[in-house]
């Protein structure tokens, strides 16, 4: 089955581009917004949505991101709403939507049912920050069932063994972790990024692409120089809660400037 997040990736790369990954918390401001935001990063320049559905306990995200979940959940944010707003997103943009989301939701709702209803509600698959390959039988026999995206993410600190089972079970991306700690952003992006994605490539990998600290075109362009797609996140959420949609759709369009790959 055709991975649409690696086709949307693979036409990126065949436009002369790396692909552009926005990331956007659901429900903040509230829902309705949260959606509207969406579908603003598809059409300025997103070529992969990647949708978080707010969590209690956000190990990974830094002070923006979790400041803009704790105020979606404060505004009602319920579960069921993660498929409310995909199947309307999709409805208006062909962007392909991930949803990232922390392990156990998706437990409490049902692996099977979580995966049946993204796919219904037209999204892509998932990403899955706290979960790992070994740990992850029932949502790969899900993934594999019903064609969805699992994304698994890799650290600079994997083991060769890791990565392995990491390249084997991923598909759509590898998520390449840049930096070891939570999400933000960098003035310098970790060295450590690049020497990740390269052992990544030695093990198979088709598509790695960086997250974590990327927030601007040049360093979204620095990244593409050896990864096959860049994650932006805090900067976005930055854009929106300073600027609103017009704020998000500024700097959406100044970050995809930086994936132009130009001929050395």
């Amino acid at each position: 089955m055709t991975s649409r997040v690696a086709a949307a990736i693979d036409a990126a790369h065949a436009d002369g581009r790396g692909a552009f990954i926005g990331y956007l918390p659901l429900g903040f401001p509230d829902l309705q917004t949260s959606i509207d935001a969406a579908v603003t990063l598809a059409e300025n320049g997103a070529d992969v949505l990647e949708l978080g559905p707010p969590y209690s306990d956000p190990v990974m995200d830094g002070t923006v991101i979790q400041e803009a979940t704790q105020a979606a959940l404060a505004g009602g944010f319920r579960l069921r709403d993660t498929f409310t707003a995909v199947a309307e997103i999709t409805r208006r943009v062909e962007v392909p939507v991930l949803v990232m989301t922390y392990w156990n939701p998706v437990l409490q709702y049902g692996v099977d049912r979580y995966a049946d209803d993204l796919l219904a509600a037209g999204g892509a698959g998932l990403i899955t920050p706290d979960i790992t390959p070994e740990s992850a039988a029932e949502w790969i026999a899900a993934s594999e069932r019903t064609g969805l995206d699992r994304v698994f993410l890799a650290a600079p600190t994997s083991t060769d063994e890791r990565l392995d089972l990491i390249v084997e079970n991923s598909t759509g991306f590898v998520y390449t972790v840049s930096t070891m700690g939570i999400t933000g952003e960098r003035a310098q992006l970790d060295a450590a990024a690049r020497t990740l994605v390269g052992r990544l490539r030695e093990r198979g990998s088709a598509h790695a692409c960086v997250g974590i600290g990327i927030s601007n075109a040049e360093q979204v362009a620095g990244v593409l120089g050896y990864a096959d797609g860049a994650i932006v996140g805090t900067a976005l959420v930055r854009a929106l809660r300073e600027g609103g949609l017009d704020g998000l759709a500024e700097a959406a369009r100044a970050l995809a400037a930086g994936t132009v790959r130009t001929a050395n």
